[in-house]
């Protein structure tokens, strides 16, 4: 299947369903979507978007984010969003981890840290359950997005993937297409110089590491869920909510 949709102006655009999941069947295509923010959408971005038909849209950033890089709408744009109104990270998680990072070592260590706490984040747990909700109510197609569309978007598409029925090994391979999916020099650029104006000098590769994305990243944020709730199914209860008969609800929705 065509799982990448590339825009001009909104990064990491792409259809996260599509794959083997629970009993042998397959997540619906072209109702489960995550991307980068949407500020930057061209015209034609906006009429490739409106295709989709999407119903619901939770942006997962916070109100400093949403007020620095406004989303672009078409005029027909119809589609519910949902929005937290305290922050959610304060600033993208990559930038935040480059806080006294200099090196390409210690940019990795900050993301890993960074990971080992994305669960339990006391203004992002509120998003990843509305999440579900809207997934839930099964309306039509949904999109969730962050800033770069790979940290909190990536783990909230990683416990959706989960509850689903979709293995740990495609769930990464998920997870890592975001150093693949659009322009991702361009992305490294408008991170660079999100990261330069908050944090001074840093190089090159130390950014590149902060802008992508490492499978030691979303491993560490699945060590930490088990460690603390022993599996992803008891934390999905626990924290987020979603208990076994909504997990099955959600699976005879999207599944085919």
């Amino acid at each position: 299947m065509k799982r990448v949709l590339k825009l001009d102006g909104v990064h990491n655009f792409r259809d996260y369903g599509g794959y083997a999941a629970a009993g042998g069947a397959q997540i619906k295509p072209g109702v489960l979507w995550r991307s980068a923010q949407h500020g930057d959408a061209s015209d034609a971005d906006l009429t490739a978007i409106d295709a989709l038909g999407l119903k619901t849209v939770i942006d997962l950033r916070g109100p400093s984010e949403r007020d620095a890089k406004p989303c672009r709408r078409s005029g027909t744009f119809a589609a519910q969003v949902f929005t937290y109104p305290e922050e959610t990270a304060g600033l993208a998680l990559h930038t935040e981890a480059a806080d006294g990072v200099v090196s390409e070592a210690e940019a990795r260590a900050a993301m890993m840290r960074l990971y080992d706490g994305i669960a339990f984040r006391g203004n992002l747990v509120p998003m990843l359950r509305c999440h579900f909700e809207v997934l839930k109510r099964n309306e039509g197609p949904s999109l969730v997005h962050c800033v770069a569309g790979k940290d909190r978007t990536g783990f909230a598409v990683a416990l959706v993937q989960h509850a689903l029925g979709v293995s740990r090994d495609e769930i990464i391979a998920d997870y890592m297409l975001t150093n693949v999916a659009g322009n991702i020099e361009a992305r490294i650029a408008a991170g660079a110089e999100q990261i330069r104006a908050h944090r001074g000098p840093i190089t090159d590769a130390t950014i590149r590491v902060l802008m992508g994305v490492e499978e030691d990243y979303i491993v560490a944020a699945f060590n930490a869920v088990e460690a603390r709730h022993g599996d992803v199914d008891s934390y999905l209860a626990d924290v987020i909510g979603v208990h076994g008969a909504e997990v099955e609800g959600l699976q005879m929705d999207y599944l085919a």
